[in-house]
C-alpha cells in the first residue's frame, strides 16, 4: 500500500501506482509529491547537491511493520519532463516512482552492472509505459 502526502495537491490519482509497489514488496511506501522548491532542500540536506532533482528515495531499516521507505517526487519535474517527451503527467510520476521503489528494494544504477535498468525495462513494459530516464539515458 502506498502512503500518499500531497504536499502541492496535484490531483492525481495514485492508485494505479498500488500495482507497481505490489509487484516488488509487500510492505507499505510512503510517498509525498512536492515541488523543486522542498526537494532542493532534501537534495542538499541529504546528497550535498544544492539543486532540485526529479525523485529522491530513502530507505528505512527492514522494521516489521514499518515502510519500505520514503519515495519523494518532484511535480515541476513531472510537468517538466512529461510536456518536453509528449506523455502524461501521470505517466512521468509512474516512471518516477518505479525508478524510486527499485532504489527502495535495493537497486543502484550507478553502481550495478545494469540489473537495474534491466528490471526498470520489464516493469516499464508490463505496465505500458514510455521510456524511463535510465533508459532514455542509455
Amino acid at each position: 500500500m502506498i502512503l500518499t502526502e500531497d504536499r502541492v495537491n496535484s490531483g492525481y490519482d495514485f492508485a494505479s501506482l498500488d500495482a507497481v509497489c505490489d509487484l516488488l514488496t509487500d510492505k507499505d511506501v510512503e510517498l509525498i509529491v512536492t515541488d523543486s522548491d522542498d526537494i532542493q532542500i532534501l537534495n542538499r540536506e541529504y546528497r550535498g547537491i544544492d539543486k532540485p532533482t526529479d525523485v529522491l528515495s530513502f530507505p528505512l531499516e527492514d522494521v516489521p511493520f514499518m515502510p519500505l521507505g520514503t519515495i519523494v517526487i518532484n511535480i515541476d519535474k513531472v510537468k517538466e519532463k512529461s510536456e518536453e517527451l509528449g506523455h502524461s503527467e501521470l505517466d512521468e510520476l509512474t516512471l518516477l516512482f518505479v525508478h524510486g521503489l527499485l532504489h527502495l528494494v535495493g537497486y543502484d544504477h550507478e553502481t550495478d552492472s545494469g540489473e537495474m535498468r534491466r528490471k526498470e525495462r520489464e516493469i516499464i513494459e508490463s505496465f505500458n509505459l514510455p521510456k524511463s530516464l535510465i533508459l532514455r539515458n542509455s
